[in-house]
This record gives structure tokens, sequence and C-alpha cells, in this order.
């Protein structure tokens, strides 16, 4: 399994969990204060909607979760010898979920990609909202330039 993740910045998460869920038939998988995701079955997409009031309809990055470990290591291994730069964000808890994951350096427009597979479920968002309502990175991630989940 892999699958796109778009994660978007929305107004209103109720208003927006009823749009979606109209829009893909289905309901979320997950729905946290301020946080909700869906597994879309058709297309294949894991949506993240991060409630950012004021931001609403922004991208606030873009992902590919993978099946595991194993899985993030070989993209982060081939994406090395593609000549792409990453910075790891490995063993941590983000999105309500523990995950294994890295950044990819250097998009031509500044985007945000992470590859992540999710080990577990969390009680706790992790890396929490910025300031902005975008997620706050490790410093480490920070420094890179990248988000958080």
């Amino acid at each position: 399994m892999s699958r796109v993740q778009l994660a978007l910045n929305v107004n209103n998460l109720e208003e927006s969990i009823a749009f979606y869920s109209k829009l893909f038939g289905t309901e979320p998988a997950k729905v946290r204060e301020g946080y909700a995701n869906f597994a879309v079955t058709e297309p294949s997409l894991k949506l993240v909607l991060l409630e950012n009031p004021g931001h609403g309809g922004s991208i606030n990055h873009l992902g590919i979760e993978v099946e595991g470990v194993d899985a993030v290591d070989a993209a982060q291994t081939r994406l090395a010898e593609s000549g792409l730069a990453s910075v790891d964000e490995r063993d941590t808890t983000c999105c309500y979920a523990k995950q294994e994951k890295f950044w990819v350096e250097g998009a031509p427009n500044g985007e945000q990609w992470e590859i992540y597979t999710v080990l577990a479920d969390s009680e706790t968002f992790g890396c929490g909202p910025s300031n902005d309502g975008a997620c706050a990175p490790t410093p480490e991630v920070a420094s890179a330039g990248a988000g958080c989940c």
C-alpha cells in the first residue's frame, strides 16, 4: 500500500468533514480537536484536514504514506541516489500518530513533502501547531525548512 497524502488547512473542521465525507463517500478515519484524516480507497488518498482559521483552502504539506519502515528507508535511499537530500524525523509523534518519516528537501517551489509510515495511534497531536496554524516541526526539521506532519 502506498498513497499520496494531501494535508489542507481548513477554516472550519466540521464543515470540511461534512464536505469531504460527501465528496469521497466515506467518513473520516480519525477525528481529534482541530484535526481529521480520511483514508480514501478510490482514489487512493490520505486526506488530512488541519483546522487553521484564516488559512483555509491552502496546502499545509504533501506526503506519501507507505507500508512500513522498510519502505520509508527504501524511498530515502532511492531519493538520495537521485541527488535529493532529506531530513530525518524518525520515531516521532505527529498528527495523533507515532511515525517514522523523513522530509524531502529541494522542491523547486518550496513544497513540503514527507515520506512516512504510521506505527501506532497516539492520544496527543505531537509536534503541535505553530502560531500561524501550520504544523511546527522539530528544531532539526525546522532548520531544514520543512514542516511537521
